[in-house]
């Protein structure tokens, strides 16, 4: 498992975070809406909303914001009715795609993702065509600091509950199971580490490695529009990263 290209795709996504905020935080603005729909506003009493309230915080939405979007999906009854949308297809040099989008307009992001994969030489699939390449798992990156023992953390997150720890140049990866993120995360909170980002992820199996310039060109467009559509909440895929 490639905790660094992991890692470097979850840069890429903060490091497009911090220029587009505003982006971001209406994005967690309608997991929230969503997570409170389906389970109510109290996190002690909803998994869902606990989770994505942590991702928030990760990305450093500030609390106020995050109260009030919860306050305003549970006490708003005119919100629009979104649904969660997954497309999956293969980007230039055949780079297995999945894009998770949240929705109120189904065929409006169906065609908004089609024309982003015709435009640069993808193919847009059907369900299911390249999802059983990657394993769905809850991955948490924790800050590497001087003061931090590296085998008193990773038997604090294995004896949370995480299926795989790895020590990398700058960070640790925590790999754990959709079912158990949510306790390992909480108790690495509460032993105090610092965590640059937890949330639900795709992880690829394996990884294609791209060497013409102008589909490493094309990919990283298609990942930037994709990523930059209102409906999109997140992009995954294969594409091994550059060290």
């Amino acid at each position: 498992m490639s905790g660094h290209s992991k890692w470097a795709n979850i840069k890429h996504r903060k490091e497009k975070s911090d220029a587009q905020k505003g982006k971001i935080f209406t994005k967690l603005g309608r997991e929230i809406l969503v997570a409170v729909k389906s389970g109510g506003a109290d996190p002690e009493n909803n998994s869902r909303l606990k989770d994505v309230i942590a991702k928030a915080k990760s990305a450093n939405m500030p609390n106020d914001t995050i109260s009030r979007s919860i306050k305003k999906a549970a006490g708003d009854n005119d919100n629009a009715s979104y649904e969660e949308v997954v497309y999956e297809g293969y980007g230039p040099g055949g780079v297995a795609v999945i894009v998770n989008t949240m929705t109120d307009n189904r065929n409006r992001t169906a065609g908004d993702i089609r024309h982003l994969f015709d435009k640069y030489n993808g193919n847009l699939g059907t369900t299911g065509c390249v999802s059983f390449m990657f394993d769905k798992k809850g991955v948490i990156i924790i800050e590497k600091k001087r003061e931090i023992d590296e085998d008193e953390i990773m038997m604090h997150a294995l004896e949370a509950g995480a299926e795989d720890f790895t020590s990398e140049e700058d960070y640790y990866e925590v790999i754990a199971s959709t079912q158990d993120f949510s306790s390992v995360r909480e108790e690495l909170e509460a032993k105090g580490y610092d965590l640059l980002s937890a949330e639900i992820s795709m992880i690829p199996q394996t990884y294609t490695k791209l060497t013409n310039e102008s589909h490493i060109i094309a990919m990283e467009k298609l990942t930037d529009a994709l990523e930059d559509l209102d409906d999109v909440q997140t992009v995954y895929h294969n594409r091994e990263q550059d060290d």
